[in-house]
């Protein structure tokens, strides 16, 4: 017989309505809402490719350093998980730990001519994998917190997390792509505006072969690119997304971040990107700490309708 559930905290979760702006979600790693303003026609590639339709990607941040105390230098990608965390790759910030270098440029096309959607946010944290490897790339993921909430629009979204159970698996993926203002040839400079690339999820044990790294990527990686080489991220695209559609739920699916590889495009050299269904648990322990720590000052009203709102989740 099914026990009879407090009726206070959903009653007042009637009355009240939606939680208020800014409590945490019962689980932040499922924050994700997607409204994509573009359809996608994607034919290019970072490097050397074309421009990607503004608003195309929502959830990639360019992470940017101070140079010479005076301007902010885009230096990587990053995706935004929530409204105050954006993940990225953790030999980014390799040496760089104080979040005061840093500023998070939200919702931007053009790095030199930032519009009404874009936003700009400084660092209050930074989180590194505390078994990140510098010299192997292992474990190359780190979150930002940043010092203010963002608001969501068309242009700033957080990115869909795969679910753990999704079928059909998207690591097995033809349709996924890759984004960010990393250099477009192997010596070539910084793209001012987004770029985009349709890739290829490569199997690893192509990759991974000795035509290939040689036994360099470890299990907890990824392979996308084109084996022949020419589709690729470079230098100043390492924290940026790697997302695959899934027809099934019409949405696209963070399942990587850009780590590492030999060159630009070079052929049988495909970029290595850090495989995050690895990471699912550290990602969401990180949201958690990072939402518990901006909650309001609990209240006996809070309390109940946080109660009710999880309640309210499990009864519908």
């Amino acid at each position: 017989m099914r026990r009879a559930r407090p009726a206070l905290p959903l009653l007042l979760l009637l009355l009240a309505g939606p939680l208020p702006a800014g409590t945490a979600p019962t689980d932040p790693v499922d924050e994700c809402q997607q409204q994509l303003p573009v359809a996608r026609s994607v034919v290019s590639w970072i490097v050397g490719g074309y421009e990607a339709p503004e608003g195309a990607w929502p959830w990639v941040v360019s992470l940017q350093v101070l140079r010479g105390g005076v301007r902010f230098v885009h230096l990587c990608g990053g995706v935004l998980l929530g409204r105050r965390a954006v993940l990225t790759a953790g030999h980014c910030v390799d040496g760089r730990m104080d979040p005061c270098s840093w500023r998070a440029v939200l919702g931007v096309h053009n790095l030199h001519k930032h519009s009404r959607h874009t936003a700009r946010r400084r660092i209050r944290r930074i989180i590194v994998h505390s078994e990140f490897k510098r010299e192997t790339f292992e474990n190359d993921v780190a979150v930002l917190e940043l010092r203010s909430a963002v608001r969501y629009s068309l242009f700033i979204q957080p990115v869909c997390l795969a679910p753990a159970a999704l079928v059909p698996p998207l690591e097995n993926s033809s349709d996924c792509y890759i984004s960010g203002w990393g250099r477009t040839s192997e010596k070539g400079k910084i793209s001012p505006v987004l770029k985009e690339a349709h890739v290829a999820i490569l199997p690893s044990s192509l990759c991974n072969s000795s035509a290939g790294y040689a036994g360099l990527m470890s299990d907890k990686a990824l392979c996308a690119g084109a084996w022949a080489g020419g589709t690729d991220s470079c230098q100043g695209d390492s924290g940026g997304p790697l997302v695959c559609y899934h027809a099934d739920t019409d949405r696209y699916y963070l399942i990587g971040i850009a780590s590492f590889g030999v060159g630009c495009g070079r052929p049988r050299y495909p970029g290595i990107y850090v495989r995050l269904s690895q990471y699912r648990k550290w990602i969401k322990a990180k949201l958690l700490l990072i939402n518990q720590a901006w909650s309001p000052p609990g209240t006996a009203l809070t309390v109940l309708l946080a109660l009710g709102h999880t309640l309210l989740t499990h009864l519908l």
